[in-house]
């Protein structure tokens, strides 16, 4: 592979000196050995191109990949484990680390071990990697740990964005004008906006906590009956609380990532990607207004905006976005955004929980701290019936005994409405 990095993953980059780190953690009850740990390590990166490559910058300093023959096996670091919680502090600390990107590969292992408990924290750089990539890799990973024996089909990467755009589309010389002028007014609209402010950093945190499986599978339930989605509900929710503690100050509004892999055939689920576009959606603000209604709509919103984007296009436009990174990544550093929070609902996870050799007790929602002035991110996921939350900030935008309160708030508002259910039966 040789290929620039698109434009989804170069923002994930920032640069070779503060990539963008996901964290995604499994805890196992058993004993296993670091032989069947490296192996299956071995397997997942001989199937995935983008465990190989390392990444470069040309002479006008854009990123590309390039595929390294000699390049070394992903390492596994191993530190003793104290506590359940040991893991919160460990991912906070892999948020920080720094991937040598030059020489690779971006991803590695922490193992959190003690005689009978582990956990496995896999660490991506974002630029490899999205949700769904990285929810493979966990379960190829437990898989090759169990049946080293597997085999697992290697694939080749595109080598260029233009491979996944259709040629009538590469060829509409009014796009590529549209796109030309969108970019231009784009970075001279981030060239005004950008704040010369140097933020003051602080310390990134993570805030993690389950639903039981009796409750989850109320709200589940409730959820179907009032005709809207999990992840409308957690956002109406989350904002509601957002609203009670800022006041004016919150903005009622909730970014979501979404994965295009059904628009573009050539990138299989099993693939590693990293470019989800975003949507920006206002939550209503009117009081009066019924709470379900609120997520209903919410609901239709995103599924609207979904049906009508066209992802190619998309795709072929913000190519013409590369020159404008660097602006864009300085105003997002320095702008507290129009959104309270980034949320990812990742569903139910797809992996077994029993294992020939051990057992995996649970899965921890995946996390990522951004380096943005506004880095607010829940990450939502469903693992043997349990609903699991991690809560990312940083206390220079939001306190973490803030945080708290918002999240506690937020699970108070829920469990309200799951009570009007327990009423009605």
């Amino acid at each position: 592979m040789n290929r620039n990095l698109i434009i989804g993953e170069r923002i994930m980059y920032v640069d070779a000196k503060e990539t963008v780190n996901c964290v995604f953690t499994a805890k196992i009850r058993g004993r296993i050995t670091e032989q069947q740990l490296k192996t299956a390590l071995a397997g997942i990166q001989r199937k995935h191109p983008l465990l190989r490559v390392v990444v470069r910058e040309d002479e006008k300093g854009r990123p590309y990949f390039v595929t390294n023959t000699q390049i070394s096996e992903i390492p596994v670091q191993i530190v003793e484990r104290f506590s359940d919680d040991d893991w919160i502090a460990a991912s906070e600390a892999e948020w920080e680390y720094r991937f040598n990107v030059q020489k690779g590969p971006l991803a590695r292992i922490l193992w959190l071990r003690s005689d009978d408990v582990s956990e496995l924290l896999l660490v991506c750089a974002h630029c490899i990697c999205d949700g769904t990539s990285i929810l493979t890799l966990m379960r190829e990973m437990l898989l090759l740990m169990d049946h080293p024996d597997t085999s697992l089909e290697p694939y080749e990467s595109f080598e260029s964005v233009h491979a996944l755009i259709p040629p009538h589309i590469l060829s509409n010389k009014k796009m590529k004008i549209k796109a030309w002028l969108t970019s231009y007014i784009a970075g001279f609209f981030l060239s005004l906006k950008t704040s010369k402010t140097k933020v003051v950093p602080g310390k990134n945190y993570l805030l993690h906590w389950k639903m039981d499986e009796e409750s989850s599978t109320i709200l589940t339930g409730l959820c179907k009956q009032q005709k809207t989605a999990l992840h409308a509900t957690f956002s109406v929710a989350f904002l509601e609380a957002m609203r009670e503690l800022r006041g004016n100050n919150a903005k009622g509004n909730v970014i979501y990532p979404v994965d295009i892999r059904r628009y573009i055939p050539e990138i299989k689920n099993d693939h590693l990607f990293a470019f989800a576009p975003i949507e920006e959606l206002p939550v209503i603000k009117d009081n009066a207004a019924e709470f379900w209604t609120k997520t209903r709509k919410l609901r239709n919103d995103l599924a609207g905006r979904i049906d009508v984007m066209n992802i190619h296009q998309l795709l072929l436009m913000s190519e013409y976005f590369h020159s404008s990174v660097k602006k864009l990544v300085t105003y997002l550093r320095s702008s507290d955004g129009t959104h309270d929070v980034t949320l990812s609902n990742m569903g139910r996870l797809n992996i077994p929980d029993k294992y020939h050799s051990f057992r995996l007790e649970t899965i921890y929602s995946p996390s990522a701290c951004f380096p943005w002035r506004n880095p607010n991110t829940l990450v939502i996921s469903n693992y043997r019936g349990e609903i699991d939350f991690s809560f990312i900030s940083n206390e220079s935008f939001l306190p973490k005994e803030d945080a708290r309160v918002l999240t506690d708030r937020m699970m108070e508002i829920l469990f309200e409405k799951m009570g009007v259910l327990e009423q009605a039966s």
